[in-house]
């Protein structure tokens, strides 16, 4: 019997390997970008600081400019932070986007429009920003960016499936993903592709179950809090954002989902360590429980 099982979880391995494989060569080709891009003059301990965007970022942002004025660590920002007034002041030298918001015309918002307006007008520095190589709609970010100071550059995010022995080889390669469900998770990726060795996230609360609710219509609500909100957040319907037009997400679908989010944590740690690399998380309160817990003003 377990000769039969372990035939099959062969031939299903040997299944899903070939078939990751070829949808990278139909979807995404095997180009490394990330690495052929290089990174912005890493700095000597090759030590990067990732900016998430939960609302203890406002109390980690004194720590954080220090370090950056001290030229102790590069900067990483996601999604609205080229809104805030911290942007020209800590000049990240990578950016990520990675949610289909952003690409998609039916998740296109003022908001969005503003960011890519920031992005162009107000990055006076070299600055890579990273984009999803899948792009169903083509999307073309150049026209949205046309800044000459910031350079786009794809990365893979196909979900690997197959063989375990052969999982790490790929990311080391650029290819795929581990399903990594949040934009810092997939600046996590991109800083270790790029040769990072200490890798610090700030404002990644992660308090994905907190302020859950269902409403009278059935839907599954969460309160979003966010460093750069204004006012009292109120419990909005969550939508799968990879539907169009967006479906609210069912309690049970999004359980599941985010248990494969922190799970994307432990496959990043592991990554990491096989590389000789670090991940420290230094948000107070967060909910990830994969990496090591240095928050902001423990060591004092």
């Amino acid at each position: 019997m377990r000769l039969s099982l372990r035939i099959i979880e062969a031939l299903r391995n040997t299944f899903d390997t070939a078939l990751f494989f070829a949808t990278m060569a139909v979807k995404e080709g095997f180009s490394n970008t990330v690495a052929r891009a290089g990174a912005v003059d890493m700095n000597p301990a090759r030590r990067i600081a990732i900016l998430g965007n939960g609302p203890s970022l406002r109390h980690e942002m004194a720590a954080i400019r220090h370090d950056a004025e001290a030229a102790a660590c590069d900067i990483m920002a996601v999604n609205f932070f080229a809104l805030g007034d911290e942007y020209e002041t800590l000049r990240p030298k990578y950016y990520v986007l990675s949610d289909p918001q952003f690409f998609r015309r039916s998740g296109r918002s003022e908001r969005v429009e503003a960011l890519y307006r920031a992005l162009d007008t107000r990055t006076s520095w070299t600055m890579i920003l990273y984009v999803q190589h899948y792009n169903p709609e083509r999307f073309d970010y150049r026209a949205a960016v046309p800044n000459p100071n910031v350079r786009i550059v794809p990365f893979h995010t196909t979900v690997f499936h197959g063989f375990r022995s052969m999982e790490f080889w790929c990311y080391r390669h650029g290819l795929g993903s581990g399903n990594f469900g949040t934009v810092v998770q997939n600046g996590e990726f991109i800083a270790l592709l790029l040769g990072y060795r200490l890798i610090e996230l700030y404002g990644v609360d992660h308090t994905l179950l907190d302020g859950l609710c269902v409403d009278e219509a059935n839907r599954l609500c969460r309160i979003k809090s966010h460093y750069y909100d204004n006012g009292t957040p109120t419990a909005e319907p969550i939508y799968v954002n990879a539907t169009e037009p967006p479906q609210p997400y069912t309690m049970a679908s999004y359980l599941a989902e985010t248990a494969e989010l922190f799970r994307g944590h432990e496959v990043l740690r592991d990554y990491a360590r096989t590389l000789g690399a670090r991940i420290i998380n230094r948000t107070r309160g967060s909910m990830i429980d994969a990496y090591e817990r240095r928050p902001v003003g423990a060591e004092k």
